[in-house]
C-alpha cells in the first residue's frame, strides 16, 4: 500500500484513493462530496468507459437506428444532423442503454450473441479505464493543480480482475498509483439493493463464464427458448446471483488495500470526515 499507516495518511501532501464495491453503497456519494470541496479530482470509471473507449459504440448504435427512420437517414447521409451521446457524470443512461439485456426483441432484448460482443467490449474498456489512473492522477495534478485524487470505479471492477494473483496488471497497477478503499456492504444493505433492482432492473456487466452459466440455467429453469427470454426478468432472476459471486471477489480485492463500511460511508459529509475514515482503517488494518 503507498500509505503504510494512518499517520502517512495524514501527513501526505497527495491523497489518491481508488473506490470500490457494489453498485449502490456510496463510492459516487463520496466521490461527488470530495470533487465539491474544490480540493479533489474525480476520475469516474464509468464516464471514461462511456466516452473514451464505447462512445463511438454508443453513438453508432444511435446512428443505425436512426438510419432506420428515412427523414432522418436523409439528414444523416447529408450531413445535415449530428447524433452525439449526452454522457455525464449523474447520467450514464448512455452507456448502460448500449449494454443493454438479452431476451426478446419486441421488449427491447437483444440477442445473446449481441449481448456477449457487447459485453467483451465492455470488459476491455473497463480494464482500459482502469489502467488510465495514474494518467490521470498525473494529468490532475499537471493541468488542474489537485493534488488529491479519487478513482470512482463500477461496481464490476471485480468481474475484470484476478485478486489471487499477485501480479494482476490492473490492481498492480492501481495499488501501485493509490490506496484501495473497499465500501462494504452488509447483508441488510444487499437485500435492499435487490429489493431497489427488482422495482428497476438495469443491465450489468458479468464475467463471461458466470454470464454463460446462469444463461443456460435461466433457460433451462424456465424452460424458455433464448429468442423467448424476458429480458428483465432474467436480469432480476440474475441478480442476487452476481451478488453472492462478486462478494468473495471483493473481499479478495481487499487484501490490496483496506475496507471500510457502508455505514461508515453514509455518514461522511466532508473532506476532513473522509480523511478521518480512511484514518482509521489502515490503523484496523495494520
Amino acid at each position: 500500500m503507498i500509505y503504510k499507516t494512518a499517520n502517512e495518511w495524514r501527513m501526505a501532501a497527495q491523497k489518491r484513493v481508488v473506490l470500490f464495491g457494489m453498485s449502490g453503497l456510496g463510492k459516487t456519494h463520496v466521490s461527488n462530496m470530495l470533487r465539491a470541496s474544490g480540493n479533489w479530482f474525480h476520475y469516474s470509471i464509468d464516464y471514461r468507459i462511456g466516452t473514451r473507449y464505447m462512445g463511438e459504440f454508443i453513438e453508432d448504435s444511435f446512428k443505425r437506428e436512426a438510419m432506420g427512420n428515412p427523414f432522418l437517414r436523409d439528414l444523416l447521409l447529408s450531413d445535415s444532423i449530428k447524433i452525439k451521446s449526452n454522457i455525464t457524470f449523474d447520467n450514464l443512461a448512455p452507456l448502460s442503454t448500449y449494454l443493454g439485456k438479452p431476451g426478446r426483441a419486441d421488449k427491447g432484448g437483444l440477442s445473446i450473441t449481441e449481448y456477449r460482443r457487447r459485453q467483451s467490449q465492455h470488459h476491455r474498456a473497463e480494464v482500459e479505464a482502469l489502467l488510465d489512473t495514474p494518467y490521470f492522477i498525473e494529468r490532475a495534478r499537471d493541468i488542474y493543480g489537485y493534488d488529491h485524487f479519487v478513482c470512482d470505479s463500477g461496481g464490476s471492477i471485480c468481474e475484470v480482475v484476478d485478486p489471487n494473483n499477485p501480479n494482476d496488471p490492473v490492481l498492480s497497477c492501481l495499488a501501485q498509483s493509490a490506496l484501495m478503499v473497499w465500501i462494504e456492504g452488509s447483508d441488510a444493505h444487499t437485500d435492499e439493493l435487490i429489493k431497489r433492482f427488482d422495482r428497476a432492473p438495469k443491465p450489468m456487466c458479468y464475467q463471461s463464464s458466470f454470464l454463460d452459466a446462469k444463461w443456460d440455467a435461466y433457460l433451462d429453469a424456465k424452460s424458455v427458448s433464448a429468442q423467448d427470454v424476458d429480458p428483465d426478468d432474467f436480469v432480476r432472476w440474475t441478480y442476487a446471483q452476481a451478488m453472492e459471486h462478486r462478494q468473495p471477489l471483493y473481499h479478495g480485492m481487499s487484501k490490496w488495500g483496506v475496507k471500510v463500511t457502508a455505514d461508515e460511508v453514509a455518514n461522511v459529509t466532508t473532506p476532513d470526515q473522509f480523511n478521518t475514515l480512511i484514518a482509521n482503517a489502515l490503523e484496523q488494518a495494520a
